[in-house]
C-alpha cells in the first residue's frame, strides 16, 4: 500500500539537498543530492513505518488516492467577507457556491 501515497520532492536550499516528502505522514522526510534518491528514501521509510506501524496492531492512514470525497465542505468566513461574495456573485449571475468554487479552482 506504500506505493499508492502522495509523495513529492523539493529543494531544500538550507539543506542544499533535495527532500522527499509524503502527504498523509506530514513529520516524515529524506534528504538526498538528486530529486530521484530523495524519492527513493521517502518511499522507503514510509513502507518502513507501515510495516511497523503493522506489525504494532496500528492502522497506517488511508492513501490520499483510496479516498472517497463528497465534494462539499463548509468554511466559515466573517459576516462582511460573506456579504461582499454574495453580492459578487449577483453581479456576475451565478450563485455564492459557483463564484467561490471557481476562485478555488484557480488555486
Amino acid at each position: 500500500m506504500s506505493d499508492r501515497y502522495s509523495y513529492r520532492v523539493i529543494w531544500s536550499e538550507a539543506d542544499q539537498e533535495h527532500v522527499g516528502l509524503c502527504t498523509e505522514f506530514p513529520s516524515l522526510s529524506w534528504l538526498a543530492e538528486t530529486p530521484e534518491k530523495a524519492l527513493r528514501g521517502i518511499r522507503k521509510v514510509v513502507s518502513g513505518v507501515v510495516e511497523d506501524m503493522r506489525a504494532n496492531g496500528e492502522t497506517p492512514p488511508e492513501p490520499l488516492s483510496t479516498r472517497k470525497f463528497s465534494g462539499k465542505f463548509q468554511v466559515r468566513v466573517t459576516p462582511d467577507i460573506h456579504r461582499h461574495l454574495v453580492m459578487e456573485a449577483a453581479e456576475e449571475g451565478v450563485s455564492l457556491n459557483r463564484l467561490v468554487s471557481a476562485r478555488l479552482a484557480l488555486g
